[in-house]
């Protein structure tokens, strides 16, 4: 008796669940009658134009320009003339031979690309004879039009996804555009707005004759976004100008508002080169030059010692330590010895005595580093907890980690700590005197150029810097991110001695090059030591040039940092640039056109020529 009532209850209950399923996908759900009428249906995709892209003065960057891609559905292929179509569209018989067999594989029925980026004028020709090759057609699309060659890295490119990208978001379909780099890819989701669809329907014969239920299914595209960047486009083209035939980066930051004004890497690319038929061969062309390295974003991924600026910060620690005052003075006898005979070699004459402000603009490697002794012997009541003081003063300026910047690439740089130097040394066994490099920004410390521009920004306000970004609103709304004020640790009355120290470096110290007329501008020259590895042995090379700076030094507008590559020292190649720069945005022109011409004119390239020479980045070990 149960056996014959469960038999009906599970026929019963199957029944129902069929019953169910049917009504469901006959009657509720729509999707799936599409699917069943796909050989009777056509979607069409309908793309928004990507968004624009201007600079802070609404210049416009970067725009729009039409080109095609020819399609093709492969059932509807029919037999036709291979060689008057390679003629056409300017490929090889084979080349189309194998497009052919890929469409054919990914799917007989959906539209395939067989030529990319067809341009306007070949689009006209194509077009007059497309209906002799049944199952062809040409799509209409837009690339990208560069107003200027300036900003490759920062604003980056667009190319189609990959099949990686199809796997990790099944947003986009084959043939599809996406952002690589810069600003396109971080603001992708932006600048591409949102796609459409538009259902045909197609009669027996295969041919379109009209809207799929008057457009009941369509969905309307939505509209891309402008993009208006923080950066100066003018400021732009003039800092790549002065970098040409040299390699290093060149940051700008507005102060007040953590807004970058310029993202230099040198050497750069034209960003036309990876437009239109010929970008992966260009594209190749680039990552294959493994010298210069093109694609290299110096700014943000290049990692150099910071050299002598990282005195300032030192000072800064040592007056929130209390372990200095302005006051303090230490006599410098053209160096000084600091273990075992061991001795640190400074510019300084021998008996000069100097305080603070003195040390500073006289860049003295002795004063500083007595003060980074006394911050790790004095601040904590050992030398690995006066260390981690140290490195938690650093690290409040934004070194040692990314910066949160709107841009995808870059690198965190290196500050050391105790454990660090713990495990090389072993615990309890270094000192003071065994991490003496880091009093002078070198040792094991690493920085990016936009890490050095924040840390100026930092000075120059006094003790607090804002998030840099690279783009102010989207269509005209200002960001809904909030770039948050960060507070350093160092408290605001210890930066007016150190703001002196830099002011005096530019009027009578190491950067007298850097002096503007009319404009009060503080700084530090670099001279940072560039040591590689060459077959096992650590070998010095030439020294890069380095300088921070900001203007004006009582309402600072501009805060910079430039690195050029073995340029020798501070005052000979970064100095003048950064001046030069400051000299741009502050008053729109250039008074000293001799200092200017040395600039354009000078080059680096012999240098780089010599073996080794061309490293992207500095190798401390």
């Amino acid at each position: 008796m149960i056996r014959k009532y469960f038999l009906i209850g599970v026929t019963l209950i199957t029944s129902l669940v069929f019953v169910f399923k049917l009504i469901s996908l006959q009657l509720i759900n729509s999707s799936y009658k599409l699917l069943s009428d796909n050989n009777a249906v056509v979607e069409k995709l309908i793309f928004p134009e990507r968004g624009y892209i201007y600079d802070r003065n609404q210049k416009l960057m970067v725009s729009n320009q039409p080109v095609y891609d020819l399609m093709l559905i492969p059932e509807n292929l029919r037999v036709f003339d291979t060689l008057e179509l390679c003629q056409l569209i300017g490929i090889e018989k084979t080349e189309l031979e194998v497009k052919l067999k890929q469409a054919k594989r990914f799917s007989i029925k959906l539209p395939s690309i067989i030529v990319s980026q067809v341009s306007k004028k070949d689009h006209a020709t194509i077009q007059e004879k497309i209906w002799k090759f049944k199952g062809f057609f040409l799509q209409k699309k837009s690339i990208r039009k560069y107003q200027d060659s300036i900003a490759a890295n920062l604003l980056g490119y667009v190319s189609e996804v990959s099949k990686n990208d199809l796997k990790k978001n099944d947003y986009y379909t084959l043939g599809e555009l996406i952002g690589r780099q810069g600003v396109e890819e971080f603001y992708e989701s932006q600048l591409r707005g949102v796609k459409g669809k538009k259902f045909f329907q197609k009669d027996r014969f295969n041919r379109i004759i009209g809207s799929l239920e008057d457009g009941k299914y369509d969905e309307e595209s939505k509209g891309a976004k402008n993009l208006t960047l923080s950066i100066d486009s003018e400021l732009q083209k003039y800092g790549e100008l002065l970098m040409q035939n040299k390699r290093g980066g060149i940051v700008s930051i507005e102060p007040k508002t953590g807004e970058v004004l310029t993202l230099i890497s040198a050497p750069s690319y034209d960003p036309n080169l990876l437009l239109g038929r010929e970008r992966s061969e260009n594209y190749r062309k680039l990552a294959l030059d493994t010298l210069a390295k093109p694609l290299f974003d110096r700014g943000l991924q290049a990692q150099y010692p910071p050299g002598s600026p990282f005195k300032t910060l030192n000072a800064l620690i040592a007056l929130q330590e209390n372990v200095i005052t302005p006051n303090t003075t230490y006599l410098c006898n053209h160096g000084h010895f600091y273990a075992r005979g061991i001795f640190m070699e400074c510019h300084c004459a021998y008996g000069t005595q100097n305080n603070l402000i003195k040390g500073i603009y006289k860049s003295c490697n002795t004063y500083f580093a007595n003060t980074y002794r006394k911050i790790i012997d004095e601040a904590g009541e050992s030398t690995a907890e006066g260390m981690d003081i140290w490195n938690k003063h650093v690290k409040s300026f934004g070194f040692g980690n990314f910066l949160g910047y709107d841009l995808p690439s870059g690198k965190k740089g290196f500050i050391p700590d105790a454990s660090y130097y713990d495990f090389w040394y072993k615990k309890g066994r270094w000192r003071s005197a065994t991490v003496i490099s880091n009093a002078i920004g070198q040792g094991e410390i690493l920085t990016t150029p936009i890490q050095m521009a924040n840390f100026t920004a930092a000075i120059a306000n006094r003790g607090y810097f804002y998030t840099p970004h690279f783009v102010k609103s989207i269509s005209g709304d200002l960001l809904p991110k909030n770039y948050s004020k960060n507070t350093t640790s160092i408290d605001s009355i210890h930066f007016e001695t150190v703001i002196e120290g830099m002011h005096k470096v530019v009027e009578m110290g190491t950067a007298r090059i850097a002096k503007i007329p009319g404009i009060a501008v503080c700084g530090k020259t670099g001279t940072v030591e560039n040591f590689v590895k060459i077959d096992g042995v650590k070998t010095q090379l030439t020294d890069h040039s380095m300088f921070i700076a900001f203007a004006p030094k009582d309402d600072p507008k501009i805060a910079i940092a430039v690195f050029v590559e073995n340029g020798y020292w501070g005052g000979r190649w970064a100095a003048p640039i950064a001046s030069l720069m400051i000299e741009k945005y502050l008053n729109k022109e250039i008074k000293r056109k001799w200092l200017e011409t040395r600039m354009i004119e000078g080059t680096l390239l012999e240098e780089y020529k010599k073996p080794y020479s061309g490293k992207p980045f500095s190798v401390n070990e």
